[in-house]
């Protein structure tokens, strides 16, 4: 007996590495990532979703390189999965901002979107990499 699985329900275990792909636009790497948030009933407010940082013990949103067979939406979605392991809907463009490495001499340009997070994977790429907390949305601005 042979059983079918929906690829649409399917995670890659590992994340996509290397910069042969990534996005650049006047020497600038295009970023991209999202804000992973729900609505908690049992605290009565908004919660976002970070994760630790692969360099120290800052937690930050999910983020990385947009890549030259993607959307924006496309790759923000890809590096939400893989560095925090939510999956959901993608809403409006926040905006995009420009900001210098702090490992390179190099700099980026980057977009930001809201997710509104409809599913917490068990297994995702760098889970054995970062941590990932919920929470509250004022607590999130106090995070480095």
């Amino acid at each position: 007996m042979v059983t079918l699985v929906s690829q649409e329900n399917m995670v890659a275990l590992v994340s996509r590495t290397g910069r042969h792909l990534q996005r650049y636009c006047m020497g600038r790497r295009q970023v991209v990532g999202c804000i992973p948030y729900r609505y908690s009933e049992e605290a009565r407010e908004l919660e976002v979703l970070v994760i630790s940082s692969q360099k120290g013990n800052r937690m930050l949103f999910p983020k990385g390189g947009w890549e030259i067979d993607e959307s924006k939406i496309e790759a923000a979605s890809r590096e939400t999965v893989e560095e925090a392991g939510v999956r959901g809907i993608i809403e409006l463009e926040l905006g995009k901002w420009s900001f210098k490495s702090k490992t390179h001499d190099t700099y980026y340009d980057g977009y930001m979107f809201p997710l509104r997070v409809r599913e917490q994977l068990d297994f995702w790429p760098e889970q054995k990499l970062r941590q990932r907390k919920w929470v509250c949305k004022n607590s999130a601005f106090r995070c480095e």
